[in-house]
């Protein structure tokens, strides 16, 4: 439940809405000092019967809903928590949603402990409650673990649509009055489950975690595939990539290649740092354990970029054969790239 004050002109009025379907509590009132709501008429101080807004005048503030995929092992979720958590410093209200079977995306955000899944709740019991599912960790941010299925049983993408469809169902966005809901999603595979959020246009923007790594480029050009696939359906377009653990230029030099010929574009490069094993070890965020570090500058950066982001593209992902023979083509280049032979990315290629 919360308060909310809308000023226009010389109107002041205050209600308090439960939930999305802002059910109006009659004990409130508003006050204004001299025009009506609705009616447009002159009247005096006065208190006011609470019924006299109109349900259309009342317009639930929507969340920004972004998704952050990476092959496993990428970086994704180190990533996604260290924004997460720049975001909350900056004093937005967010609440991060890991949609990973290894159930860990939130871990660095609650000192190292685990919270209980979606799907393990629900197999307890049927009714599920927010407070069961919804834990609060650094700095008043707001964890959700959707969970995977058992070993060797079931989809473990069904853990995102169960997920989404129970967090939807409880109102739980509204309820917390949220500014950024983020996804943390596995991106190896782009399968229904994993799909969802691109899929039914529940993320408004894409970003993709990637190293120079072929593999991570791989996943990262297979998640370009699934986002034009529904671009034309309402799905989620890309925001583009945050490139992690570039620390080479040769690193560099792939990946800015990469998004050129996929039409997108680097939102932020990230190091790899020493700074953020520590903080891992310590089960916290770099964001949280060293908050005045050059690596929590630039996690506070990317933060701030994607706060700012508006506007996502289509990306045009390569064919498998001329992502192969694009691969084989920088094999060549490396070496040269590092002893100063080729001096930009382009060179020799």
């Amino acid at each position: 439940m919360r308060n909310r004050t809308h000023r226009s002109g010389s109107e002041h009025f205050v209600w308090r809405l439960r939930g999305s379907g802002g059910e109006l509590m009659r004990r409130w009132f508003f006050l204004f000092p001299s025009w009506s709501l609705g009616t447009r008429s002159k009247v005096d101080y006065s208190y006011c019967s609470i019924k006299s807004i109109r349900q259309e005048d009342i317009v639930a503030k929507k969340p920004k809903q972004i998704a952050i995929y990476g092959k496993g092992g990428i970086g994704k979720s180190t990533t996604t928590s260290n924004i997460s958590a720049a975001l909350s410093v900056a004093g937005y209200k967010v609440m991060q949603v890991g949609c990973d079977p290894k159930s860990d995306s939130t871990v660095t955000l609650r000192g190292g402990e685990y919270i209980p899944t979606i799907l393990d709740t629900l197999r307890d019991k049927k009714n599920v409650k927010t407070e069961e599912i919804v834990f609060t960790g650094f700095n008043g941010l707001y964890c959700v673990e959707a969970g995977g299925p058992a070993p060797g049983v079931g989809c473990a993408g069904r853990g995102i649509i169960t997920a989404v469809e129970l967090l939807k169902n409880l109102r739980v966005f509204d309820e917390f009055d949220l500014d950024y809901v983020i996804y943390d999603v596995l991106g190896d595979v782009v399968c229904g489950g994993f799909a969802v959020p691109i899929r039914e246009g529940i993320a408004e923007h894409v970003f993709t975690v990637t190293s120079s790594d072929f593999m991570a480029i791989y996943a990262a050009n297979n998640l370009f595939t699934g986002i034009k696939k529904y671009s034309n359906n309402g799905g989620a377009l890309l925001g583009g990539v945050i490139a992690n653990s570039v620390n080479s230029p040769y690193a560099k030099h792939i990946i800015d290649d990469f998004v050129d010929r996929t039409h997108t574009q680097v939102i932020e490069y990230v190091p790899r740092s020493i700074t953020v094993a520590q903080s891992e070890l310590q089960g916290k965020t770099t964001i949280e354990a060293y908050p005045d570090s050059d690596q929590a500058k630039i996690y506070k950066g990317l933060a701030a970029k994607i706060a700012a982001h508006t506007e996502s593209k289509v990306p045009e992902p390569l064919p498998g054969q001329e992502l192969r023979a694009w691969a084989a083509s920088w094999a060549d280049q490396i070496l040269a790239i590092e002893t100063g032979e080729v001096r930009s990315a382009g060179s020799g290629i």
